[in-house]
């Protein structure tokens, strides 16, 4: 079979929210108000940051405002790899913060069983799914690499399970695995969209006012210190700001100098028939990741289809952010390909929904944090495509830094970490940012050809400290 023809049926839609349960939207912001914290964005960043509030200092008023839909950008399009980790993964956390790597592997752990009880009081079903990840070799040299990550784990507190080709092939049936590491409990797999409503339910249960269908137009300063939010039918004013717009154009002019907006890619079967389901095994459940640069990330859906994206990551021109970006046929006529190259026993399965979302990238790949207006406004970004789980630190994070429920000048083990007190390496301005991105994208897919192997531009990136991998 082509693999193209499986792709025949695929709605340009992302499958998440095509779900037949996503909540009516709630009513613009209309008129003018006030409020404590006003919360910028209706992802997750911005939902965690309300609920916290508000679980923080129940006499809080706490408003929400969204340009779209709650969840519709990146917190309802992503693969639902609800991770612990705080630094995107153990090797890029080591090669920044080794002296904090003990405590951020902790905080993390935390962080993740926080989630975990925050579901389960707030009755989301977000179909959690505690499995755990695989990360999977397909090439000799990447083997290397997963017993290097099982070794740093392991001083670190952390047990991670090597797996040779016939035990990681008898977790999930693929000719293409070579090795695996299984990170049992790092990881558990969410309905991303799910979990964006339910948290917005949680939020509307303590008294958190959502606005959607607000895309905020001004952000000034009054005469008596408080922020003025502008929309197109209304504004409100507020003591204090988060900002959690992700990827979008930020409000703050600094944080252009540290985002690029990156389009990932994914596709979702149709479910699998009991036969299919047996031809993979994949009993478990977990995530699955490979381990090259340019690198595939899969897992099962509640109802046995598979999600199978990334590989690749566009960066377009000028900070590009488009609706058509969403689609690039390209892209997933090359994911279809190596799907059924990697699942060969699948033939003849074809896929129901094909669609992309923007990632908020730095050149550090985990979120990055800081104020402005004189304090009373607190920001994160940068999450790099594993914001699933550390958005709720980082709300914790933005929460600190305002002092929300804390006494006037306390700092916390959070606002105290050299990770959250430091910036990002910026990326350069247009056209040199363009021409930076695209030679790395070229020489990470020429690495990955050649071994492992990175050349000389890849070798400067890291040496400064960029270690660009993914």
């Amino acid at each position: 079979m082509n693999p193209l023809r499986a792709l025949a049926d695929a709605e340009p839609v992302p499958f998440w929210l095509a779900d037949d349960g996503r909540p009516d939207p709630e009513p613009a912001l209309v008129g003018e108000h006030a409020c404590d914290l006003a919360v910028i964005g209706g992802g997750y960043s911005g939902l965690w940051t309300a609920l916290r509030a508000k679980e923080r200092d129940p006499s809080l008023d706490v408003v929400v405002l969204e340009a779209d839909r709650v969840g519709g950008a990146a917190s309802g399009r992503n693969g639902g790899f609800c991770a612990a980790s705080l630094t995107h993964g153990i090797g890029n956390g080591m090669e920044r913060w080794p002296d904090e790597m003990p405590a951020l592997e902790r905080l993390g752990m935390d962080n993740l069983a926080g989630i975990a009880d925050t579901l389960t009081r707030y009755g989301i079903d977000a179909q959690w799914e505690p499995t755990g990840e695989l990360a999977v070799a397909t090439e000799p040299w990447q083997l290397d690499g997963l017993r290097e990550d099982a070794e740093t784990a392991a001083r670190l507190g952390r047990e991670l399970t090597l797996l040779d080709a016939d035990e990681v092939r008898a977790q999930v049936g693929s000719p293409t695995y070579l090795g695996g590491l299984w990170d049992r409990d790092g990881v558990a797999m969410v309905n991303p969209a799910r979990l964006a409503w339910g948290l917005a339910d949680a939020c509307r249960s303590l008294g958190v006012r959502v606005h959607e269908n607000t895309r905020v137009t001004g952000l000034a300063t009054d005469r008596r210190g408080h922020m003025k939010i502008s929309g197109a039918y209304g504004s409100v004013t507020a003591r204090r700001v988060a900002l959690a717009t992700g990827a979008f154009p930020p409000l703050l002019r600094r944080l252009r100098y540290y985002l690029v907006p990156v389009y990932d890619y994914a596709l979702v079967t149709e479910p699998l028939t009991p036969a299919q389901r047996e031809a993979v095994g994949w009993r478990a459940r977990q995530g699955v990741g490979d381990s090259a640069n340019q690198f595939h990330y899969y897992r099962l859906t509640a109802d046995d289809r598979i999600l199978w994206g990334g590989y690749d990551a566009i960066y377009h021109y000028g900070n590009g952010v488009h609706a058509e970006l969403e689609r690039r046929p390209r892209t997933f006529a090359t994911l279809a390909r190596h799907f059924f190259a990697t699942f060969p026993q699948l033939e003849g399965v074809r896929f129901s929904h094909a669609w992309g979302g923007v990632i908020d990238t730095c050149s550090r790949f985990s979120a990055f944090y800081g104020t402005a207006q004189s304090g009373r406004l607190a920001y994160a970004a940068g999450y790099t495509g594993l914001g699933v789980g550390a958005t709720r630190f980082g709300a914790d994070v933005m929460l600190d830094l305002l002092g929300v429920g804390l006494r006037p000048g306390e700092r916390t083990e959070r606002t105290r970490l050299r990770m959250v007190r430091s910036k990002p390496v910026p990326f350069p301005p247009e056209p040199l940012r363009y021409g930076v991105i695209e030679l790395t994208r070229r020489e990470i897919a020429r690495a990955d050809r050649n071994a492992g192997r990175r050349g000389p531009w890849l070798g400067l990136l890291d040496r400064l400290g960029l270690g660009f991998d993914s």
